[in-house]
């Protein structure tokens, strides 16, 4: 009889675990949704596998498994999905780069400019990108769609270089410039001046591309260089923004707000539209109606200081200073000082004290 009544209790234990653990194992995502595909996690508006996990179809991902097992995220049929970012309001992706290549006789033998028009909702990062051209006798020019804008770069050199991370990419070897903000779409070209006839011994090929600068590594790219199956890609950020509307026109719209409860609807650096992010004193995901949680401030003393008595509310914290002190407990907690004479007479009753008694009796204790 008690066995069987241990057995009962430790099924009722296991059925609540698993409630707890099933109502908070995906915070980031709708449930019943799937939480990440392969190492790269995705979080609601984004969303895979349903279209109802996406907020709308600018979100909705594709997660494709091989025959290994391997599970791929494509932010679009040609670009792997690598890093989506709530905090930043970015996805990384991988962009194959433009190339070509010639011949010792100057022959182009292969070449590609790479030409991509991104959705609404996004827009190429200005302050994280730049465009990346390699090779000994390349030219590479990036314009927009709508050709209202271009930049280019030259890189030349008579010898071979070593290109390395630190590598200054000043124009030998290598060149860099930047691009404009609000970017939707972007045409690479790439060129050669003199068919790389006098460098194909060392660089037989050029590249072009646009680069997180954060990532960029030129060691990948040795001027000894050759295309390789739709593996010559580069990371690059891309900008997202809920909606492209104010936050006011938004929030006067509550069926299409995209902000969830306890948060605030904030612009983004670009100028494209608006995003969400959680109130001061919550955390989670601004997205979901209730991605917004209270934060605990008492369960993390090491980021929210408290020299007192801590106390959770709703958004915030209190902290009260210790009988015999005074403060905000926030700042800082002083003892108080009791002039020599004028303690209270309930303190004679109390033997060992550790409040702030200073001169009132030797028999306290500090």
């Amino acid at each position: 009889m008690i066995l069987q009544k241990r057995r009962v209790f430790l099924v009722m234990m296991l059925l609540l675990v698993a409630a707890v653990t099933g109502a908070t194992a995906n915070p980031d995502v709708r449930d019943g949704c799937q939480e990440r595909c392969g190492d790269v996690i995705v979080p609601y508006p984004f969303g895979i596998g349903e279209q109802r996990c996406a907020m709308n179809e600018n979100f909705f991902l594709n997660c494709t498994s091989t025959d290994d097992g391997h599970h791929e995220l494509w932010f679009r049929e040609d670009m792997p999905a690598r890093n989506i970012s709530l905090l930043n309001g970015t996805v990384t992706v991988g962009i194959l780069a433009s190339f070509d290549c010639y011949d010792k006789s100057g022959g182009q033998s292969r070449l590609f400019n790479q030409s991509i028009s991104l959705g609404p909702a996004y827009t190429f990062s200005d302050s994280r990108n730049m465009l990346t051209a390699v090779g000994c006798d390349t030219a590479a020019t990036v314009t927009n769609k709508e050709e209202t804008f271009g930049a280019a770069c030259f890189s030349f050199c008579t010898g071979n270089v070593t290109m390395s991370k630190n590598n200054s990419c000043l124009g030998s070897g290598c060149c860099q410039t930047s691009i404009p903000k609000g970017l939707k779409s972007l045409d690479i070209t790439i060129e050669s001046f003199n068919n790389h006839e006098d460098v194909s011994a060392f660089n037989p090929c050029g590249f072009a591309f646009l680069e997180d600068k954060d990532s960029l590594d030129l060691s990948d790219w040795p001027l000894s260089r050759t295309p390789k199956q739709n593996n010559d890609t580069s990371n690059v950020v891309i900008e997202w923004v809920a909606q492209n509307e104010t936050c006011e026109n938004a929030r006067a719209n509550k069926s299409s707000y995209a902000c969830g409860i306890n948060t605030n609807c904030y612009y983004s650096d670009n100028g494209q539209g608006y995003r969400c992010a959680c109130n001061a004193g919550f955390e989670g995901n601004p997205y979901l109606e209730q991605g917004c949680q209270d934060i605990d401030e008492c369960e993390y003393p090491e980021k929210y200081t408290c020299y007192g008595k801590c106390h959770n509310t709703i958004g915030n914290y209190e902290c009260k200073c210790f009988l015999g002190m005074r403060g905000d407990g926030k700042g800082g907690c002083q003892f108080n000082t009791i002039i020599a004479g004028k303690c209270p007479l309930h303190f004679s009753s109390i033997p060992v004290v550790a409040i702030g008694c200073f001169d009132c009796f030797q028999s306290c204790i500090f």
